[in-house]
């Protein structure tokens, strides 16, 4: 299937809310930060999975290889599974017959555990511990804890075992006991295991994860429990034993004590990228003294907690099932481990810039630092100190916008130059109709002896909004409704004012636009009370004009009739010589 270009971890384009959460948690700071997106830099990354865990936006994720493995499973070839011992915190409850049983109806010819792997892994390590040629042994058996100390504490790379991963081991137990020409694909909670796959493409093909894998039996409805197991339905060629606790924290020291290890050297367990540069990260190789075996992992509680591993169980109850299920031999088991499954660990440092002081102070005054004073290393950039936010944005890999405390300094200067360039009063109070802020408009919009006071104390803050406004209870309702108000031509007294309010915090702030329009509002009115005046009397005037009119229409008809009836004859058809009033 070839060498993979992508990265494991990567960011889905138009996804990142830009809440910089996957920064202040990436313990290595492998994250850019360009246009409000927040992406993954690959050459600093050690695919631990933290962003992805972490991201509330589901913007940071896996490479999926699914489709690959479909593809795969297709071919003529026979596929392997190498399954991840902490299935069975993964899948608690269900037999391990029938997760065989789910994975070879999905089309693997086999599946195998990879906890096999991790026995060969231990018996090479404990002879090198019993050997005792170094002080220090660092595991080999988690890739992303390797990775990290390849790239950041790279003087302790040639302390880490040279030997493969359990992962690895196992793909080369497979190829020996199936041919070389079968194919692996690793089902675990790790995205740091397609790093390995990337590297080593001649030993495994391809890396799902639990969330693929459950994804995948959705998709072809597939309920491992309530399937029937056969006689086939098994590990192959044969379960583990004592491997099987490598998942849980001290489960690789556990399998070393099982297989012999030296009760000379002294074991310990660190957990967490973090807990790993806290124990080596002032500390040189040749200054340990005492034969020391460091089993490192970069997820904390063991690989049960793997950035896809589906959460929900409480820790120890992880541990339980994993212990319980493990097939624990009664006596210490010697074991001869495989001869071609050495691997030379070499240092991969980080090309690393350094930055002079008068850089790093020109970047701080982006954000307004001009002083030490000025840092705050409040670490709400990602960063644990302005000096070290100062590099990232030096190196491209960071943005002024981070910087929370210049943003909101930023806001305020804007917020403040608005507030007091508007002509309008405005106020801002809070749910006690106590005034927060207001500008000198205000101040001198009911009492200009408050002037004074505003020059005192800008912004009148803690005065009472009621005691100066004769219309404080429009606030209260804004405050009660969270709806916005607007009134036109407000009278108060002698004067007309135009208002808005509007909610800012809904029920505890509220806001205040008052506009005095009493100079232009009067003439308007006074023109349209003069115009009303003339229509009254116009229309007074017609109707008076349409009473004469009728009257004298009246009189006149009269007239003529009487002048008609004298001078006609006695006709009937005399009449109708001059039509009345009516008729017409």
């Amino acid at each position: 299937m070839g060498y993979y270009q992508c990265s494991p971890i990567f960011t889905a384009e138009n996804e990142c809310q830009d809440c910089s959460k996957c920064v202040r948690h990436c313990p290595v700071k492998a994250i850019k930060v360009a246009d409000g997106q927040a992406r993954i830099v690959p050459e600093k990354c050690v695919a631990c999975g933290t962003c992805v865990r972490v991201c509330p936006a589901g913007a940071k994720r896996v490479r999926d290889d699914l489709t690959d493995v479909k593809q795969l499973l297709q071919q003529s070839k026979k596929v392997f599974a190498s399954l991840a011992p902490s299935y069975v915190s993964e899948f608690p409850g269900i037999p391990t017959a029938n997760i065989i049983a789910a994975l070879r109806r999905l089309g693997f010819a086999g599946v195998s555990e990879t906890a096999l792997g991790a026995q060969e892994v231990s018996a090479k390590v404990v002879r090198e511990l019993n050997e005792g040629r170094q002080k220090l042994i660092l595991s080999s058996a988690c890739p992303a804890a390797v990775t990290y100390v390849q790239k950041y504490l790279p003087e302790f790379a040639h302390s880490i075992a040279s030997v493969f991963s359990p992962l690895l081991a196992h793909c080369t137990m497979l190829q020996q006991h199936y041919g070389s020409d079968v194919a692996v694909v690793f089902i675990g909670p790790c995205g740091a295991k397609k790093n390995e796959g990337d590297r080593h493409p001649e030993l495994m093909d391809a890396v799902i994860t639990f969330t693929d894998l459950r994804a995948w039996l959705g998709e072809t409805r597939i309920n491992p429990a309530a399937l029937v197991i056969g006689e086939e339905d098994r590990f192959v060629p044969e379960s583990a034993q004592e491997g099987a606790l490598y998942p849980i924290e001290g489960g690789m020291i556990d399998t070393l004590r099982m297989q012999g290890g030296s009760d000379r050297v002294h074991y310990g367990t660190v957990g967490g990228l973090r807990g790993i540069e806290h124990v080596l990260g002032d500390l040189r190789p040749e200054n340990v003294t005492l034969p020391t075996f460091l089993e490192l992992l970069a997820c904390r509680g063991g690989c049960i907690n793997g950035p896809c591993a589906t959460p929900g169980q409480a820790g120890l109850k992880q541990w339980q099932e994993v212990i319980s299920r493990a097939n624990i031999p009664a006596e210490p088991v010697l074991r001869q481990p495989l001869s071609n499954i050495d691997e030379n660990i070499c240092d991969l440092p980080l090309p690393a810039r350094s930055y002079g002081e008068q850089e790093i102070r020109q970047a701080l005054r982006r954000v307004g630092k001009e002083s030490r004073d000025d840092e705050l290393n409040c670490g709400g950039c990602g960063y644990e100190t302005c000096g070290e936010f100062a590099k990232a944005i030096l190196s491209g890999h960071a943005e002024s916008s981070m910087c929370l405390s210049f943003l909101r300094e930023q806001a305020q200067k804007k917020a403040n130059a608005l507030l007091h360039c508007i002509p309008s009063a405005i106020v801002l109070a809070d749910n006690e109709l106590k005034i927060l802020d207001c500008n000198c408009s205000f101040a001198t919009l009911f009492d200009e002896s408050l002037l004074e006071v505003y020059e005192v104390c800008p912004g009148l803050a803690g005065a009472s909004l009621r005691r100066i406004l004769p219309f404080g209870e429009l606030f209260e309702e804004v405050l009660k409704s969270g709806e916005s108000l607007r009134r036109e031509s407000l009278h108060v007294d002698n004067r007309i004012f135009d208002l808005t309010i509007f909610p800012i915090d809904p029920g505890l702030v509220v806001g205040g636009v008052i506009t005095d329009v009493t100079d232009s509002e009067l003439p308007r009115e006074l023109i349209a009370q003069r115009a009303q005046e003339v229509i009254h009397k116009n229309l007074k005037t017609v109707q008076e004009v349409a009473c004469l009119l009728g009257e004298n229409m009246a009189e006149t008809e009269i007239l003529l009739r009487s002048l008609v009836e004298g001078f006609a004859p006695e006709d009937a058809t005399a009449h109708k010589l001059v039509p009345s009033v009516e008729e017409k």
